[in-house]
């Protein structure tokens, strides 16, 4: 609905209106309240910032036949009407102004007020009749003269100042309507080229040599050239642009339409995000756009902007355009990681030399340069290399162990206590038919070494799967977030798996990272550049061991070592307890897996505090759960030290949460195949001075050990006794609440042992202890003085065991 009056301001001369014109016949008699005061729509119209003829021109045969905003192609004269408080008319350069109520006869009593907003108005509406027929006559000409104005005021009933204001405003309305196209139009326009300007700034700001890798001197290169390859830039743009809209508009792309565009300009590195704000694009990913103008002069390929954690699905518009050019983008990144890693994977390559700290190959970085392109770019500054290779036999065959690395959560639980966290952001393809063939996603994880003074690797990466023959499929990641700071750059890495005759396969695993190594504690660092810590010999390892597990637990001929016989599915489910107990732990050490940890004291040298708050989470006790963590060197080899720590008679001299007598096993039952191994799930019952009396301060603790080449973990709970009566006979074991505790052991990988001795390993302790039932609540003092003394006391008992058996070794020979 709307009114044919007009309202005067009591402002300034400068007050604009926009008053709308329609039918008001159908509403009845009886709901047509008195209208005190006319409901107008008002506004303040800004002046255009360009008042651009050939624009309003433009856009004439667009607005032909829209109904209610008619013909906006028309030469306007006159400006937006000023409306004074008495009533006469002001005029403004021969403009038509608006004087007094439009097409309405107004009555205003006599009275002492002047002001117009509290007197009472009367209305007369205009007839649908009329309505269409002055819409008929502004349509064929918008400024009729006094002799057309007073004919059709005859026509149709009308005085003549009635037409005269009801042209007026339209001509208003319909100045309003073109005033706004043309700021918005401007508007994008003005967008467009800031992203240009920005763009073009960050191509200036760090260009990179291909000849020499080094830093691009603008000065060593001509104004022209510099300007033509501008210019070269600005053009590709602008056919990446029209092939948006071609594609937006004709259903199919601009390459369909005759010719093919050559080869390289829609896969090439050139992907600059000039102008395609209005497609999708956020202008903070400008600087992240690689650019190449294909003569010498270009930073590193194309990478993912960390602002945007997600493309927009195909079909959403014009963004979906921009997914379009990024799936170009990161399949052409995927085809080069893939091709490379082919490559490094050639039995007796060159490329390879035998690595005696960490065990299997390491990759000549020389002999790769001159190999393989940086398809990452340059290294960054205080960045070092780590690129190892590994084989193994794994218990499982290739398509089984493809599955699983391209589910994110069956790959996080096939790396446990090495992957913190992981998800799948998105499918780039989703391979061929029904085969994982072709499958590229973009994926992020957290990659962690178990102590506080290594920090967790937070890579987004692609990763690519392809069948090479009949049994033969590689697995490939790369970085797509090279670019952001202090990230780790994951180059080409990934495993290419054979299947074997027995079921089993031989996986040959490649790793090759770049970065900071300035944030590592100096303990770590050999181990780290030996490849134990996060290289090829360390993913063998771990998939192998899961592998056993797996393979072992889900044998119907297992055998249980001691306690009772559990049925298959208890035992299955008494493993899904352990196993979600050891990946909670290295969570709460290396404040990994999704959970908001707040650090309360970061020392290197003392223990490190970490508080979250709990609510809700199954299987997470409710309140704060306070976690300390403490890594220190001890004088032993890792198995040694490991194997001295599961002695259950020696347990009493260091774990302070024992009671001082010596754990029972009630169930223990290996996670392999190999009888010796020391991979073993347990249920152990630890009873206090009561005895044999099992009534009398009985604690079940379930305990997890874990050992290989690379490390050792044993993690430990208090588990209550009826819901572990549960979980035996197989039932439901994600709601039991856990709070775990353990350590972890790796060597040190020394290149001379400290002090002449055999060599020493890093041993890390952490606690999880819940300082108080409700999340709200604040802690305290005391509770860290608590745990901070508990992991003391831990550390120093476990000092003194190993000081001991030390000694005896030497008295006994």
């Amino acid at each position: 609905m709307s009114f044919g009056g007009f309202y005067s301001g009591g402002g300034s001369g400068d007050s604009r209106m926009v008053v709308a014109d329609g039918s008001y016949n159908n509403m009845s008699m009886h709901n047509r309240a008195p209208i005190s005061q006319p409901q107008l729509i008002t506004s303040t119209i800004p002046q255009p910032i360009y008042n651009s003829q050939s624009l309003s021109l433009a856009l004439k045969p667009k607005m032909e036949g829209l109904g209610g905003i008619g013909l906006i192609g028309e030469n306007f004269e006159g400006n937006i009407g000023r409306v004074r408080g008495d009533g006469s008319e002001s005029r403004s350069g021969g403009s038509d102004n608006i004087e007094g109520a439009s097409g309405d006869e107004q009555d205003i009593p006599a009275g002492p007020s002047s002001s117009s907003r509290s007197r009472r108005q009367k209305y007369h509406r205009h007839t649908p009749y009329q309505i269409q027929e002055l819409e008929a006559s502004f349509k064929d000409n918008p400024h009729p003269d006094e002799k057309e104005r007073l004919a059709l005021g005859k026509k149709l009933n009308l005085e003549n100042k009635q037409v005269k204001f009801w042209f007026q405003n339209r001509r208003t309305q319909m100045k309003t309507q073109l005033e706004r196209h043309e700021n918005a139009i401007l508007k994008q326009e003005n967008d467009k080229l800031r992203i240009e300007n920005i763009a073009m700034k960050e191509a200036i700001r760090a260009p990179v040599c291909n000849n020499c890798g080094g830093q691009a001197i603008l000065g060593d290169i001509s104004i022209d050239e510099h300007h033509l390859r501008i210019e070269n830039a600005r053009l590709r743009d602008e056919l990446s642009r029209i092939s948006i809209l071609a594609n937006k508009f004709l259903g199919r792309p601009l390459s369909s339409f005759g010719g093919s565009m050559p080869h390289g300009m829609t896969s090439s590195n050139l992907e600059l995000a000039v102008g395609r704000n209005g497609y999708g694009l956020n202008p903070m990913d400008v600087g992240l756009m690689g650019l190449d103008y294909s003569n010498g002069m270009s930073n590193a390929l194309p990478l993912m902007s960390p602002s945007r954690p997600r493309m927009m699905a195909p079909g959403g518009g014009g963004g979906g355009m921009d997914m379009q050019y990024e799936k170009g983008m990161f399949l052409e990144l995927a085809m080069s990681a893939m091709d490379e890693l082919m490559k490094l994977g050639q039995i007796n390559s060159p490329l390879w030399i035998g690595n005696m700290e960490g065990g299997g190959e390491v990759l000549d970085l020389d002999e790769y340069l001159r190999t393989f392109p940086l398809c990452l770019g340059m290294k960054p500054h205080g960045y070092v290399s780590e690129a190892t290779r590994a084989s193994g036999v794994v218990m499982i065959n290739s398509l089984a162990l493809v599955e699983a690395l391209l589910d994110a959560n069956r790959w996080r639980d096939m790396f446990l206590g090495m992957i913190g966290s992981s998800n799948t952001m998105d499918v780039i393809s989703g391979g061929t038919g029904d085969s994982r063939n072709g499958v590229v996603q973009l994926m992020q994880a957290e990659i962690q070494l178990v102590t506080p003074l290594v920090h967790a690797r937070q890579v987004r990466f692609l990763r690519f799967c392809r069948q090479h023959a009949e049994g033969v499929w590689a697995v490939v990641d790369v970085s797509v977030d090279a670019g952001r700071e202090g990230a780790t750059r994951r180059l080409p890495s990934g495993c290419i798996i054979h299947d074997m005759p027995n079921g089993f396969s031989k996986v040959m695993w490649i790793e090759h990272t770049e970065y900071n190594e300035n944030p590592v504690h100096n303990n770590y660092r050999p181990l780290l550049r030996s490849g134990l810590g996060f290289g090829a010999q360390r993913w063998i390892s771990v998939l192998q061991r899961q592998c056993d597990c797996m393979t072992t637990i889900m044998s119907p001929d297992a055998a249980i070592d001691d306690g009772p016989m559990l049925p298959a599915v208890g035992k299955r489910s008494l493993t899904n307890l352990a196993q979600r107990m050891t990946a909670n732990f290295c969570a709460g050490v290396c404040a990994t897996g999704g959970h908001k940890w707040d650090v309360i004291s970061d020392s290197s040298e003392a223990a490190k505090i970490m508080i979250r708050k709990s609510l809700n989470n199954p299987g997470d006790p409710s309140g704060g759960v306070l976690s300390a963590n403490m890594s220190v060197w001890m004088p032993m080899p890792h198995q040694r030290l490991f194997a001295l720590m599961l002695n259950e008679e020696l347990r009493s001299q260091w774990d302070v949460l024992s009671p001082g007598s010596a754990m029972q096993n009630m169930i223990r039952f290996s996670k392999s195949q190999d009888p010796g191994n020391l991979n073993t799930i347990s249920l152990l019952r630890a009873n206090g001075a009561g005895g044999n009396n099992p009534g009398q301060n009985s604690v079940l603790v379930l305990q997890d050990s874990t050992t290989d080449v690379t490390g050792s973990l044993m993690v430990y709970a208090a588990v209550d006794v009826q819901a572990m009566t549960v979980v035996m006979s197989g039932g439901d074991s994600s709601c039991v609440a856990l709070l775990p505790s353990g350590f972890a052991i790796v060597p040190d990988c020394m290149a001379e042992p400290k002090a002449g001795g055999e060599g020493g390993s890093l041993l890390t302790v952490g606690f999880q202890i819940l300082v108080n039932d409700l999340p709200s609540s604040n802690l305290t003092m005391d509770s860290i003085n608590t745990v901070v003394n508990l992991i003391t006391r831990t550390v120093q008992g476990i000092k003194d065991l190993v000081r001991s058996n030390q000694q005896g070794r030497q008295i006994s020979s």
